[in-house]
């Protein structure tokens, strides 16, 4: 049975959520899923600035009342991810609120200063958490329910395992939990419910589509990519990150020779685009991917991916033409 709301699940077809991604997730693509119906996310800090998210907000939501005239159903909700210790999150949460969004993900720091003013609207807060202290303190805070980064999750990631850790919260959280970390089809998506889940997260492969804002080398360098072209260092930002080590060696570094100790501020500093350009810049020169990037085959449509997901989840793997009549 599922920790979500009704006004939540009636509008799924797959309980699925797709990540928000750093200068990856825009308005076409989260528009684009939610019509195929999983959750589209987005960081607002892929806005330039709160008038543009505002105008993001206006798009993604007037694709939706365009879905529904045209198809007479509702799409699934989207989900706008705050970065609370991001520097225009005070300027993007009176945006959040004014439009009435239904989901907001909060990262890298408490919820805690958010919550009051989202749930005044209504919104399901879910705060990603790395740990048990970190879960247990995200719900003290008052987050609505928590999504796991665990081993293998792109971006910045956790390191524990996702089976241990989905039961050890659900022995004393019974909110919404959502599994984060090496989800790449239907099959993971429904191991991840059997464990305790009530949503999968899966980020990498819809790097690979062409409504993502990733270049066209990027979603290349994923197709061509395995697992064992990931590393986990915290050489980019301070805090153990999943990156491309193709991409890596593209920027001129060595994988194996980065600088494990470098802090938050000096990563921004070096790689955060505020150099004096003799470095690479994070999330675009370097660039992230989940242990799940082994299941990036193709650059494909978002709406074949949460198909086949889809089909996968549900009855095992799907063949092609079965695919181009569902879409």
């Amino acid at each position: 049975m599922s920790h979500l709301p009704a006004r939540i699940t009636s509008r799924l077809k797959v309980p699925l959520i797709v990540a928000p991604m750093l200068r990856v997730s825009g308005p076409e693509l989260v528009s684009a899923v939610c019509a195929a119906g999983a959750i589209g996310a987005f960081p607002t800090a892929n806005a330039s600035s709160a008038e543009e998210l505002g105008h993001w907000l206006d798009r993604i939501e007037e694709a939706a009342r365009l879905h529904t005239a045209a198809c007479r159903s509702t799409p699934a909700p989207y989900a706008a991810n705050l970065i609370m210790r991001g520097p225009r999150t005070v300027e993007h949460l009176p945006v959040l609120v004014e439009h009435g969004v239904e989901v907001v993900i909060t990262s890298v720091g408490s919820p805690a200063p958010v919550v009051g003013p989202l749930h005044d609207i209504g919104a399901i807060v879910l705060s990603d958490v790395a740990t048990l202290a970190h879960a247990r303190k995200a719900v003290a805070a008052g987050a609505d329910g928590l999504v796991l980064l665990t081993a293998g999750a792109g971006g910045q990631t956790g390191w524990m395992n996702p089976l241990a850790f989905t039961r050890a919260v659900r022995e004393f959280f019974d909110g919404p939990v959502v599994l984060a970390g090496g989800i790449a089809d239907g099959h993971a998506l429904r191991a991840a419910v059997t464990l305790g889940a009530d949503l999968g997260y899966m980020g990498t492969r819809f790097i690979a589509t062409p409504e993502s804002m990733a270049t066209p080398a990027y979603r290349d360098m994923l197709v061509t990519s395995t697992l064992d072209d990931v590393v986990l260092t915290s050489a980019f930002t301070g805090l153990p990150s999943s990156m491309l080590a193709p991409s890596i060696r593209a920027a001129g570094l060595d994988p194996q020779a980065l600088d494990e100790t470098v802090t938050a501020a000096t990563a921004a500093e070096l790689y955060g685009g505020g150099s004096d350009g003799s470095h690479p810049r994070r999330w675009t020169d370097v660039v992230s991917a989940g242990h799940s990037v082994s299941g990036v085959d193709a650059v494909r449509p978002a709406r074949e991916i949460v198909v086949r997901t889809l089909a996968e989840y549900g009855e095992g793997p799907i063949a092609p033409d079965e695919v181009l009549d569902a879409l």
